[in-house]
């Protein structure tokens, strides 16, 4: 579990500048492309979909089997992954990761039917559940808590790269090879690079100096340190890791049972669940897996759709940058209630549009295109980086694994729910029906945040942590 050392037991010397600052930088790149892994494979989905399920003879509901498992299997990784990590390392099971996304991608490849395509979506979820986890704690523990949050956002930002990377090699693959039989598969084996990278870049990167001291390896820790900070702030950081980890040993897990009995610890987590199924439920990563589909249905024909969907994913790495710029600056409740206000709109337009421009209309497929944008920008900006931030935050030390871990769960699970039945929704009631759908889920959302979900920002994980038992927090709204 990281724990964040602004909150540590003693002042730390100043952050310098030198070779080692540069070589945390290399750690956090290599690392992150556990995040751009985790991007492309969602995304590639979405235009690959359409020459797959021509070749396979796949119907609605089972291209939603191919996209959703890789979602299901994503949930059980994120649970497994995280306690792997704790018992063998946050290094090795990133390398364990990368050999699952590269196994993944080569059943994927050589797939002659749905079973084996499957199998290797399965995989590949495990790989993508994996790195939502692990990597993000990978960066926090190795990070000084001065630029955690810079460098521990870098994941998402390479994630959204990672899916704009999709986007932009299925348009160019799909424009200039669609007319070749198993287009898709190529679009899929473009993953094997960055796995094969991260492979071979962990090998040369260190272990989380914060894990090595949890299993008493503090020699060890200490030359990681040294290797990214300079030698006095080493010294000095190690010392306080050896404390800090002495004083989380007398925090002891409470079992689920205490949680569910506590009315407090229950609302909170309750909480984390809400806004975690909330955040999937606006239909964002419908947009990611099957936009051109969307785009296809406004009117676009199939090449033009390939390229169009570049636009949601340029917007995507936009919004992600802004997010982190002002994650520190704006309350969480507030970020939320705009965000979800914005999504909701951006819902309503793009049914309207849907309804009062018939299809034929050549102004149907760029309004929409443009609202689908304006929705990705706002989730992008407002949600995605917010919500992860937040239940990063929420929950007591002695609760922080369960309540992350469920709500994780539950997250990616309503995101496979959705992934499965999007494409037979809109096949039944069209793009009009489904987003006048997501809408009403979404002002269920804003009301959800409105009325339930307390503050965090401005507030220590100590202070978070005694409103909370105490029940104080959800007085400060």
């Amino acid at each position: 579990m990281a724990v964040h050392l602004d909150q540590g037991v003693s002042k730390l010397p100043p952050l310098t500048d030198g070779s080692h600052r540069r070589r945390l930088g290399v750690v956090a790149l290599i690392a992150t492309f556990g995040g751009l892994l985790f991007g492309y494979d969602t995304g590639v989905i979405n235009g690959a979909l359409r020459p797959m399920a021509a070749e396979l003879g796949l119907t609605p509901f089972t291209e939603g089997v191919v996209a959703s498992s890789l979602i299901f299997a994503a949930a059980i990784g994120a649970i497994f992954s995280g306690r792997l990590s704790d018992a063998w390392g946050r290094r090795k099971t990133i390398i364990l990761l990368a050999v699952l996304f590269f196994a993944g991608t080569v059943f994927v490849v050589v797939a002659p039917g749905l079973d084996i395509l499957v199998i290797g979506r399965i995989l590949l979820g495990l790989a993508v559940g994996g790195a939502s986890t692990v990597v993000p704690v990978f960066l926090a523990e190795l990070a000084p808590y001065e630029i955690r949050g810079s460098l521990s956002g870098r994941n998402e930002l390479m994630i959204v790269v990672g899916q704009l990377a999709a986007f932009v090699i299925n348009a160019f693959i799909g424009n200039v090879f669609g007319h070749i039989e198993g287009v898709w598969r190529i679009m899929f084996a473009i993953c094997a690079l960055p796995a094969i990278a991260l492979f071979f870049g962990m090998l040369r990167m260190p272990e989380s100096p914060r894990w090595l001291v949890d299993h008493g390896r503090n020699e060890e820790a200490l030359v990681v340190l040294k290797s990214v900070r300079s030698e006095d702030r080493a010294v000095a950081e190690l010392g306080d890791l050896t404390a800090l980890a002495s004083a989380e040993k007398e925090h002891r897990s409470i079992s689920w049972r205490a949680i569910f009995t506590n009315k407090n610890l229950l609302k909170i987590l309750l909480i984390g669940i809400g806004v975690g199924i909330a955040q999937q439920l606006t239909g964002i990563n419908s947009i990611m897996y099957f936009g051109q589909t969307v785009l296809i249905e406004s009117g676009f024909d199939e090449s033009a759709a390939l390229i169009a969907n570049i636009a949601p994913g340029i917007i995507a790495v936009v919004g992600a940058l802004i997010a982190l710029s002002m994650m520190d600056r704006f309350d969480r409740r507030k970020t939320f209630i705009l965000g979800f206000s914005l999504t909701t709109v951006s819902h309503l337009l793009i049914g309207l549009a849907s309804m009062l421009l018939p299809v034929g209309n050549p102004l149907r497929p760029y309004i929409i295109l443009l609202l689908v944008v304006i929705f990705v920008g706002s989730m992008q900006t407002f949600l995605n980086v917010a919500v992860w931030v937040y239940l990063s935050e929420i929950f007591p030390l002695h609760m922080r694994g369960f309540g992350m871990g469920v709500s994780v769960f539950m997250l990616w699970i309503a995101n496979g729910f959705l992934s499965l039945y999007f494409l037979s929704l809109v096949d039944a009631v069209g793009i009009t029906g489904t987003f006048f759908l997501f809408a009403a889920v979404g002002a269920l959302a804003l009301f959800f945040v409105w009325r339930c979900v307390p503050e965090t920002r401005g507030r220590t994980l100590e202070a978070l942590e005694e409103d909370v038992t105490t029940g104080a927090i959800y007085l400060k709204k």
